[in-house]
């Protein structure tokens, strides 16, 4: 027989167990954009009021963007919410991984209210938090406050991708957010890069260098 159970959703139970240890600020964080050629890494922080918790919170890649939209309103009216990013020039300098751990700190620093305890997608709890923590693999989809962090970094780094193809367009960041589509490679052939583009991955680097050798 097929198995018919649901996918499992994000629930509160992490937050309630890190309470029951005596916590009493607990907030999520979440990063995107590791994978794409261009933009900043975005994370976001929140502490959720438990008593005013939005329905319908999940994996924010498990949503439409019109319900990530209207999930980032109601979450930014009721919750604690620090967005902060690391810059291209920054991913250069230290890659990918170290940048969105840094964004991390940086989302969490920036809480209006601190926290004491930090639920963290993934596997890496970022080095300088300076408080307990706890790393969940797939957190985006078990943790209600993870899950509320990937939808605000996800639609503010979307809109925030939208804006940048206005001013260069010919790479579909309005619907590629940055990943490495055929339409946004095409662009990098056609019309070089751009200060928004990470060097040194490799289809970047790649053009870059073809551009040298040609030029030399």
């Amino acid at each position: 027989m097929a198995n018919t159970d649901p996918k499992p959703t994000p629930d509160y139970s992490f937050e309630e167990a890190a309470a029951r240890r005596g916590y009493a600020r607990i907030a999520g964080v979440d990063e995107v954009g590791r994978g794409p050629l261009a933009g900043p890494v975005v994370a976001a922080a929140v502490w959720l009021d438990p008593a005013r918790i939005p329905e319908g919170l999940n994996d924010s890649k498990a949503l439409t963007a019109k319900k990530r939209e209207s999930l980032y309103d109601e979450i930014l009216a009721v919750a604690d919410v620090s967005i902060a990013s690391c810059t291209v020039e920054e991913i250069d300098e230290i890659n990918i991984l170290q940048a969105s751990l840094r964004a991390m700190e940086r989302a969490v620093a920036g809480l209006k209210q601190a926290a004491d305890y930090v639920l963290v997608d993934g596997n890496k709890i970022p080095p300088a938090f300076g408080l307990d923590a706890e790393a969940i693999v797939k957190g985006d989809a078990r943790s209600l406050s993870i899950s509320a962090a990937s939808i605000v970094a996800k639609t503010w780094r979307d809109r925030l991708m939208v804006d940048l193809a206005q001013h260069y367009p010919g790479y579909a960041w309005e619907k590629n957010a940055g990943y490495g589509t055929k339409a946004h490679l095409d662009g990098l052939r056609n019309f070089g890069v751009t200060p928004h583009h990470r060097r040194s991955f490799k289809p970047v680097h790649n053009i870059l260098y073809q551009d040298k050798n040609v030029s030399g």
